[in-house]
């Protein structure tokens, strides 16, 4: 079995807002290759450390390091190369709306290479088609669907064949059938482009369709309660608050057995 090889280490990290504290003393691995989730309730923190992560709120303390270097001890241009490697899904896709798909993911290629018109429309035709959206380069975001939409912003996440992929609740605002469409576009996008995925939800039914690695924030304690596989942490926890989250509330079965069946998985949101 190949050794796991970490691709973002956090160390000691403290992220607060002037004198409020959000999380502290958190401390993981992200692994290469990982589908990881940051999990926990409302109001604990995810998407504040998904900020830290991608070098949009500096902490207060700690490091953040990707393939051994420190993002906030590095200087401007080192960050601005390390940032180069990762792509950011937001939860409304973030889609300028005045600008067609195609005009959309040509953004960070028209911003940040030197490659001619022809070039950047042959790999925007690419990427919208390596995200279910071939023949749709014309359309503006007013003319899709909401899960199109998040589709779209993944397909110019993807522009610059980052590293690292981030998602901050990808599946907010989606029916069932479009969340599920896209764990399963995150499952083959991590196969087929070997890209680590980092994932905000609370979505049960999305962590155990993709997560093999997260961490579960605490928002009464302020800090880290566990890291690991979601479906070892239900297994072998012994803290409540896991078991609740990862059961909402109805408590871990006999068996230790996890139903990662969707259709009952998503009975519980």
């Amino acid at each position: 079995m190949d050794r796991p090889i970490p691709h973002i280490v956090v160390e000691d990290l403290t992220m607060a807002y002037g004198s409020v504290v959000i999380q502290q003393d958190l401390n993981f691995t992200v692994n290469r290759g990982d589908i990881f989730v940051i999990m926990g309730g409302s109001g604990c923190g995810k998407s504040t450390l998904l900020r830290n992560l991608v070098g949009l709120v500096q902490p207060v303390k700690g490091r953040v390091l990707y393939n051994g270097t420190s993002f906030w001890d590095a200087e401007e241009h080192e960050r601005e190369n390390l940032l180069k490697k990762v792509g950011i899904l937001y939860q409304s896709g973030a889609l300028w709306s005045s600008l067609t798909l195609a005009e959309n993911v040509a953004l960070p290629l028209k911003e940040y290479t030197a490659l001619s018109d022809r070039t950047i429309r042959e790999l925007v035709s690419l990427k919208l088609s390596l995200v279910g959206l071939a023949g749709f380069e014309d359309y503006y975001p007013s003319e899709i669907s909401g899960g199109m939409k998040k589709r779209a912003g993944l397909a110019r996440a993807m522009a610059l064949d980052p590293e690292i992929l981030f998602f901050d609740e990808p599946s907010a605002g989606l029916d069932p059938v479009s969340a599920y469409l896209l764990d399963e576009l995150i499952l083959q996008l991590r196969e087929s482009l070997k890209t680590t995925v980092v994932v905000v939800t609370h979505e049960l039914a999305s962590i155990f369709a993709i997560a093999n690695n997260s961490v579960f924030l605490d928002a009464e304690t302020k800090t880290m309660v566990a890291t690991g596989d979601p479906r070892y942490l239900l297994a072998h926890s012994d803290d409540p608050k896991i078991i609740d989250f990862l059961t909402r509330g109805e408590g871990r079965p006999q068996s230790h057995r996890v139903n990662t069946d969707r259709c009952s998985a998503g009975d519980h949101q």
